[in-house]
């Protein structure tokens, strides 16, 4: 698969190991990943990357995930894919999640499998599973 037809993917979260771990999964699985670990700096990366989706830590300090959230939905519509990714697992928090312009929440510890099952309903046919 040329790198052009590869599914970029960017993956933030505050805690640098769990979106080493996350974004080292998916490149197992063929995606073209890219990393950043705070708010602002995933603004920055979605204008410069490009991704085709985002998963987003929700627990961030300075810019949370449900402010960074908004401010790509306001900037990018609906188009932009966007999952929660986060410790938070109540339902106010997926009810927030959803207000903030998140697609879809997942728990942590992440479940690869439904993660993988999120990847290809968002990214379809192109998909790296």
């Amino acid at each position: 698969m040329a790198e052009s037809d590869k599914n970029t993917i960017l993956v933030v979260d505050d805690n640098q190991d769990a979106a080493y771990t996350v974004g080292l999964f998916l490149e197992l699985k063929g995606y073209v990943v890219h990393t950043r670990n705070s708010g602002k700096d995933a603004l920055e990366a979605v204008e410069a990357l490009r991704p085709e989706l985002v998963i987003l830590d929700l627990a961030m300090p300075e810019m949370d995930g449900y402010e960074t959230a908004t401010l790509l939905r306001a900037s990018h519509g609906p188009a932009l894919p966007i999952i929660a990714l986060s410790g938070y697992g109540q339902q106010e928090d997926i009810r927030r999640s959803s207000e903030a312009g998140f697609n879809a929440h997942l728990v942590k510890p992440v479940d690869f499998v439904a993660l993988i099952d999120l990847l290809n309903s968002f990214l379809g046919i192109r998909s790296a599973n």
